[in-house]
């Protein structure tokens, strides 16, 4: 609390008060290095007290949509590695979950973690024959919560609420994202990491959803051996998905896991709409298959603590997205953007539409090809205008598409790494095909429901027509010009000097006269004067 205390005065002073007296050229000068040592100074607090702290930091350095990269890039550094629990809590732990002593509980148990995190750690272990024959498997890792870690989530998420009241009450925030909603996805998010029975439950549906294909798997779950804050499942260890030199020396095609690899992942979120969310190179094994076996290895997912779900809201939100993207409709596009829930209501989306017709205009129906042989300053011109546009509006990205985004991004990356000139993109096409299809039904009641809005629309049109003509008539008509408002914004602020000015030579003129009748007061509007002067002059000095 204190941290972000001194974080937000900060912010305040150089953002809100120092632009008052016309130094916000001062403070857009060291903007960034502000920022970047405010990020630097939580990173380190963030190691130190660990818990969801470290998980806050993580969060956030994906949340491009609300940081700037400056932030985004000091915060990537936090590593969910941190010292393991004592043995002796583990083991208590377990014991007071499973209810039985831990020499009952598996025939043999390392007490040396394979992995310690922020929030538990993962320790090898065998079954006990019997469990073992009823399963058909002896060896398991134990993920064990860390003990009392609840009640250290619950302390850090009443901070995080906190902070976001304070932050959802600053215009300059408020405007830009809903920090209290931003703060419940991220509660939601954790909450979740620490009750591994629903994980448990998320690998048996993500198994399920890959039954009938013996190219992608899931370990199984030990569910005698398996609490709220134990996990015991197959040990499923096997080449690193990244490890290239790895899956060469294993006589395995990188180029083919990374195919397949893409096509697991677009047949989650496309067909299965239940999708891993943190397939990050640590959570994916590749294991050789068999010899005589119709594939030639399986990639296993570990990990299901961050799963996302493609609901059938979000299915046609994206159908109506990809709709407006084929048709280079720059209204429909909006408002499918809206409909995502990427754009807050108090979005104006005049200079984004306008922004978008001149995207679609340009650049519609390009092939990669025929973008390359573009001029790269024409394209880099028409980025960092498109950039400015989008930073002004208030979006965030809702946490649905967050992780579809994350889960597309860091797969994106584990294909690059095994062959670098792998385009995943190629192998979207079926499966966009599919979310277009919507399955039938899907798509009927969409084109249902488009009917619908486009029938009730055009029965209002006439009324709204009329309504428009009255409003000419009447000279109520306002036309909004984002050009116009900034020059008049420019006025504005010439204004506000010009008055400062005056001001000054009044205090300065005031205060040299009464000097031979009233020596105190004249030197006190002489004083007085140097603070108009400094809203007159710092802007000129700060160019």
């Amino acid at each position: 609390m204190r941290f972000a205390s001194r974080a937000l005065v900060q912010t305040w002073w150089f953002e809100l008060v120092l632009p008052r007296f016309g130094l916000s050229a001062l403070a857009a000068r060291s903007r960034l290095k502000r920022v970047q040592k405010l990020a630097r100074l939580f990173h380190d607090l963030a190691a130190d007290l660990g818990g969801l702290m470290i998980k806050v930091g993580q969060f956030m350095s994906s949340r491009l949509d609300v940081l700037p990269p400056e932030i985004t890039r000091e915060l990537e550094g936090l590593q969910d590695e941190v010292a393991p629990e004592p043995t002796a809590s583990i083991i208590a732990q377990i014991e007071r979950e499973l209810g039985i002593p831990l020499e009952r509980a598996f025939a043999s148990f390392e007490t040396t973690p394979i992995a310690a995190a922020s929030l538990g750690q993962a320790h090898r272990a065998r079954l006990t024959p019997g469990i073992a024959a009823d399963v058909g498997l002896e060896n398991v890792v134990v993920k064990v919560l860390r003990p009392g870690i609840e009640d250290i989530v619950a302390v850090d998420l009443a901070a995080l609420r906190r902070v976001g009241r304070w932050l959802s009450k600053v215009r300059l925030v408020n405007r830009r994202a809903d920090a209290p909603a931003l703060v419940e996805e991220f509660a939601a998010t954790s909450l979740e990491e620490i009750d591994y029975v629903r994980e448990a439950g998320n690998a048996e549906r993500f198994a399920n959803d890959f039954a009938d294909d013996p190219r992608v798997a899931a370990p199984l779950i030990v569910w005698e051996r398996s609490a709220r804050r134990v996990l015991t499942l197959a040990d499923v260890t096997a080449i690193k998905v990244s490890d290239v030199a790895a899956l060469q020396a294993a006589g395995l095609d990188p180029n083919a896991v990374a195919a397949e690899l893409a096509r697991a992942t677009f047949q989650q979120i496309f067909v299965a709409g239940f999708f891993h969310a943190d397939p990050h190179p640590g959570n994916i094994f590749v294991t050789p298959a068999e010899p005589g076996a119709e594939h030639d290895f399986t990639l296993t997912f570990i990990d299901f603590g961050m799963m996302g779900e493609i609901s059938d809201e979000l299915r046609e939100g994206l159908q109506q997205f990809i709709f407006a993207v084929v048709a280079r409709d720059a209204r429909g596009w909006v408002a499918a953007t809206q409909r995502l829930g990427v754009l807050l209501p108090s979005a104006d989306t005049v200079e984004l539409e306008r922004a978008v017709t001149a995207l679609f205009d340009r650049f519609g129906g390009m092939g990669v090809a025929e973008l390359q042989r573009i001029d790269p300053r024409e394209l880099e011109a028409f980025a960092r205008q498109f950039s400015e546009v989008i930073r002004t509006l208030p979006f965030q990205l809702p946490e649905s598409f967050l992780l579809l985004i994350r889960t597309i991004s860091l797969i994106s990356g584990v294909t690059s790494a095994l062959n670098r000139d792998f385009n995943m993109w190629d192998a979207v096409d079926p499966f966009a095909r599919t979310l277009l299809n919507g399955g039938g039904q899907s798509t009927l009641r969409s084109i249902g429901r488009e009917a619908v809005s486009i029938a009730s629309a055009l029965a209002r049109l006439p009324q709204r027509v009329d309504a428009l003509a009255t409003r000419i008539d009447r000279g109520e008509l306002a036309v909004r010009s984002p050009e116009v408002e900034q020059r008049l914004r420019v006025l504005d602020a010439s204004l506000r000097r010009t008055t400062s000015a005056i001001l000054f030579a009044a205090l300065l003129i005031g205060g040299i006269l009464l000097r031979s009748t009233d020596e105190v007061l004249g030197w006190v509007l002489i004083g007085a004067s140097a603070l108009p002067l400094v809203h007159v002059l710092a802007p000129w000095r700060m160019r």
